[in-house]
Formats: C-alpha cells, structure tokens, sequence
C-alpha cells in the first residue's frame, strides 16, 4: 500500500492517547497526521503540551513531538486533516458521545476506546477475533447520522478481554454460568505509581462502573443483528467483582465456569489454542498470530513473564483445573493499555479498512 490514512488521535495527551502513538508508530497502513486535545493544550507542539508527563516505557516518537496540536473541540477543522480518527478523549459521557457523532457527521469514521457509545444500538462493539459481523450495523448507524462515510465504532471494556475469548473459544460447551474476579492494573486508570503513589502495597476492591461493565459487555459482543440495531445474548449469566491491584500493566481474572455439556481438560485446552478470528485470517499488521496461549506451569500466567505476549495483544491462560461447585475454574491475564484498549482500538481499524469501511478521503 503506497499511501497510508491519515489518522488523527482526538484526546492525545492521555495515557491511551499516548499507547495510541507508540503503537501506530511505523504503523504499514496509518499514519498520526493530526494530534487533538482539550483547549489547555492546543496551540502547543506535542512535545510541549506533554511535557513531563509521557507514560510509555518507549521514547516519543519524533514523528509526532512537532506536530501542533489541535482544540478537539473545533472538530471541522481536526476533521478536514485526516481520514479517520481514534477517540480516547477525557469528558462526560454525553460529552462524547455528541462529540464522537459530530466527528462521524463531517465523513470522518471514529473508532473510540471511550465507554460512551457502547450501549448506543447500532453502534459496534467489537473484538475482531470474536463478533467483526457486527460492523454490519454500521449501515443502519449511517442512515440514522444522514453519513455517507463517517460512523462511530467501539471497542469494548479493557477487562473483559482476559476471559471473553475464552469463553468465546469454549462456546459449544454452552457456558451457562459464571463467576469471575479481575485484579485490574493501575495503568487502566491512566495513572502510574508516581501519579498514585497510595497504590503502592495496597488494593482497593472498588472501580466505578467496572462490574456492571464486566457482566454486561459480554453479552453484547455475542448478540445478534436485529432490525438494525444489536440485541445483546442472554447467556451466560455473568457476576464480577473488579479489584484494583498495585500492578502497572495487565489485567487478570479468576474465572469459574459451568457447562451444560461436559468438556475434557484437553478439548478446552485444544479449543483455547486453536482459536483463530478474522484478523488471523487476514493477517491484519497488529493481529497477534496465537491469539490465546494455555501455559501448563502452576504459577501461569504472570504479569511479569506474560503481559507482553504477542506484544501485549494475546490473551495468556493457565491453572485450568476441575473445581468442586462449578465445573471448571481457570486463570487468565491480557494487556489492559494494548488489547484492552489503544491496541484492540487499532485492530479494529485494521478490521474496518479491510472490510471496506475505512478508506481514504
């Protein structure tokens, strides 16, 4: 491909903004054209609205640390720059959401890893290895924004990814019930220990919001099409407890499941490795090759050895074990900043322009 899209960030300054840059960073298909973000840093090079405050183990790439960066608010005028847009902007939830649609009514598609569109009807919430159908209801959001092009897509809650594909890969066993707590790393809260230093040797057993999201969320990637809007599964039933953990990066859950029918230790475990999506397929440039791994160790998956599986955008699973109330429990851990966010925002970009949704303008 001779000329890549232009992709503006709108909420560049942020952690996810910042995991946005590095990782499009000699990106084949993207190019960072356009930087946005709230009025305080606009008129500023990159360099100088961040500052201090760059998160990312990575250095800043020079690409972007001259770009001056734009007002997200003056959405005409981040619009005519760039092809489409990614959306991890800091406001109200009705505050994105207007804004998110504005963006899509100049013809300029937005993938977005905020939580405000996520329940809005015809608006995809997609893991491309598990539900890419559902961009097909873009067709029906567009008729409703009177758009051409332009449509707002999402990618779901940073904490489901440790166990949604799991249970996505063991779905002809017919899960039916299940209980899962998530151990969430501070970074998902984009912070880092300096910024949050009580975190240190602490747990805190509360994140706004999280659980409902962790029940729910689920539910709505494996729903279908009806009439034009996506109408969430009703099974399986899922209860969460989300944990806050003095971790920086990665998300892991303590998941237990029960089935209707009996699977065997090795079929989930042959089911886990195999279980390959559209991005595999395609070979999309950030599609991990094995998306999910099982690690036989006792003491797998751990953040410190596993996080980056896949440069962060594999799923690691281990500890399968046969459990006496339900029927079987397992562990799993994914990147929360990558696969969970900036990383699984990009995909779907990669997903979108491949099905014909994303083109130049």
């Amino acid at each position: 491909m001779s000329e890549k899209l232009r992709v503006g960030i709108l909420g560049a300054t942020g952690m996810v903004g910042q995991r946005f840059i590095s990782l499009l960073e000699n990106h084949p298909w993207f190019e960072v054209t356009t930087l946005a973000a709230s009025p305080r840093s606009a008129g500023k090079t990159y360099e100088e609205a961040i500052g201090g405050r760059w998160k990312m183990d990575t250095p800043m790439p020079e690409a972007v640390k001259k770009i001056v960066v734009k007002n997200v608010n003056e959405v005409e005028s981040v619009a005519a720059e760039v092809d489409f847009v990614f959306s991890a902007v800091d406001m109200s939830k009705d505050e994105i959401k207007a804004i998110e649609e504005a963006y899509a009514k100049t013809e300029t598609p937005v993938v977005s890893n905020n939580s405000a569109h996520r329940w809005t009807p015809d608006v995809p919430m997609v893991v491309p290895e598990i539900n890419p159908q559902h961009f097909d209801v873009i067709e029906f959001q567009k008729k409703r924004l009177g758009t051409t092009r332009g449509f707002v897509a999402v990618k779901p809650n940073c904490s489901i990814q440790s166990y949604a594909p799991v249970l996505t890969a063991w779905k002809e066993f017919e899960p039916y019930e299940v209980v899962a707590t998530t151990y969430q790393a501070i970074s998902g809260a984009g912070k880092t220990f300096k910024d949050w230093p009580e975190m240190v040797g602490n747990i805190i057993p509360y994140i706004g919001g999280e659980e409902e999201k962790s029940e729910m969320e689920p539910l709505r990637i494996w729903g279908e099409i009806k009439d034009g809007v996506i109408v969430p599964a009703e099974s399986p039933v899922i209860t969460c407890q989300c944990i806050r953990v003095p971790v920086l990066n990665g998300h892991t859950a303590a998941v237990f499941v029960k089935f209707r029918k009996n699977p065997t230790k090795e079929q989930l475990i042959e089911k886990l490795v195999n279980f390959k999506g559209l991005p595999q397929e395609l070979e999309l440039p950030s599609a991990p090759k094995q998306f999910i791994q099982y690690l036989e160790e006792d003491n797998r998956p751990q953040v410190s050895m596993d996080v980056n599986f896949e440069n962060g955008m594999g799923v690691s699973v281990g500890r399968l074990r046969e459990d006496k109330v339900y029927d079987w429990k397992f562990i799993g851990l994914s990147h929360n900043t990558v696969r969970g966010a900036a990383g699984g925002a990009v995909l779907c970009a990669e997903t979108l322009k491949a099905k014909g949704y994303i083109q130049a303008k």
